[in-house]
């Protein structure tokens, strides 16, 4: 019995070791891989890039051996290169030699992108191929794609003294951008990427005219879905106690913690914030904080944020002609459209409040200052109070309506997470909001 048990044994043995270690240098075997060209996304020169992969795949029975493993470029293009755990080195000509992929089997290559300066105002494309030579002379060949864009870096930048700041290049803030208190800093014409952590504190005061401000990941979540469209990728603008008279002009703030946050200061007459045609969109905390700040919104887009997308604690508050478009994705535990409490006044004309709740407007009043808020012309999704000393000319949004909450809009995409706050043809809201 022990006899047939061992001879047994041993043919498997011998069949597994045959199948295993067979291998082929026959011209006919290829490898198969994953994706017939590796595309990177838009990357900014001299910053390492994400990590992409690809499989390569033996299909054939038969092992195959391979002679070396390449950057066709060398160390010229700014890849680096991991196969199977074995990097290409690049003091060997970029290439890792003798590995083995038996039969049915595969093997993963990871992939990053450091490109150089090109010294070109738009993205330039970075080429090279991953070259695989088989131990029969066979050779394969994965492209490798992807675009570099020159960029402005900054680290940590302080303004101390009264600034301009413009750009034709992105520009990358790393840590804080300061303002110090008493410098203006106007920036116009200007997109600014920052990075995970960094985010702009103002302690003086800000001015702004067509810029956009969002975080640095040029790159994918999935494939579907740009990290662009992902809120938490920076921490957003602190305006500290000192900072006064600040002016945001056709300025567009995407995917932060927190869009805009405004510290207590002394009322007067001046105006902590004035906002024109500005977006505060995907925010993972509120689009706008601002506490006992006078602040003034004129034609703006404040949508989709975790918290509140603007929040009102006390202070004086005018809004004309916005839309406050509670949509945020990623919760069901989001805040208001508009949430306010203790204020000194509000004034709400013109505009659209609507969302996902039933009820998107939110406010505590004190009872010495009852009388001091006022909506006059304006799309409300909230229960109709039989208001009318502070609630004049409204369309009180219900869910019951055949127009209501997304259909107000153009394109509310929950599964892209793509969003057009433009009013659709259909909309009940024509002449209201940002978009009228």
């Amino acid at each position: 019995m022990m006899k047939r048990i061992f001879y047994f044994l041993t043919i498997c043995l011998c069949i597994a070791c045959q199948d295993d270690d067979t291998f082929s240098t026959s011209t006919g075997l290829r490898l198969n891989f994953s994706v017939d060209t590796l595309r990177m996304d838009t990357v900014f020169t001299r910053t390492p890039s994400s990590t992409y992969t690809f499989w390569v795949y033996n299909r054939n029975d038969k092992g195959v051996r391979l002679s070396s493993v390449r950057l066709a470029r060398g160390n010229q293009s700014g890849f680096r290169v991991n196969v199977d755990g074995a990097y290409l080195d690049n003091s060997n000509g970029s290439q890792v030699s003798d590995l083995e992929l038996r039969g049915k089997d595969s093997l993963l290559v990871f992939l990053e992108l450091t490109a150089p300066e090109t010294y070109r105002p738009e993205p330039v494309m970075v080429e090279d191929d991953l070259v695989f030579q088989l131990e029969s002379g066979t050779e394969q060949r994965m492209r490798l794609r992807a675009w570099a864009w020159d960029a402005v870096k900054l680290h940590s930048p302080v303004f101390s003294q009264d600034s301009v700041f413009t750009s034709d290049l992105p520009v990358i803030v790393f840590g804080d951008m300061e303002i110090a208190e008493g410098a203006t800093l106007t920036i116009r014409n200007t997109t600014l990427y920052f990075h995970d952590g960094a985010g702009m504190e103002v302690y003086g005061k800000l001015r702004t005219e067509d810029c956009t401000m969002r975080g640095d990941r040029l790159d994918r979540m999935f494939s579907y879905l740009p990290y662009d469209r992902v809120s938490g990728q920076w921490k957003g603008i602190h305006f500290h106690e000192s900072s006064t008279g600040n002016e945001l002009i056709r300025t567009e703030i995407r995917n932060p913690l927190s869009g805009i946050v405004c510290d207590s200061a002394a009322l007067d007459d001046g105006y902590r914030l004035k906002m024109q045609e500005c977006i505060v969109h995907n925010c993972q905390g509120a689009g706008l904080k601002a506490t006992n700040s006078r602040i003034s919104l004129t034609g703006c887009q404040l949508t989709n944020t975790l918290g509140n997308c603007l929040e009102l604690v006390g202070g004086i508050a005018e809004i004309s002609y916005c839309t406050l478009a509670q949509f945020y994705p990623f919760s069901a535990d989001r805040g208001a459209a508009l949430w306010f409490s203790g204020i000194d006044r509000l004034l709400c004309e013109g505009s659209i409040l609507t969302g996902y709740a039933d009820d998107v407007l939110m406010g505590e009043l004190q009872e010495e200052r009852a009388n001091d808020y006022l909506f006059r012309n304006c799309l409300l999704r909230t229960p109709n109070p039989d208001d009318e000393a502070h609630f004049i000319d409204i369309i009180w949004e219900t869910p019951k309506d055949s127009i209501q909450g997304k259909q107000q809009f153009r394109v509310i995409d929950e599964d892209n997470l793509y969003y057009d706050f433009r009013l659709d043809s259909l909309s009940t809201a024509t002449g209201l909001g940002c978009y009228r």
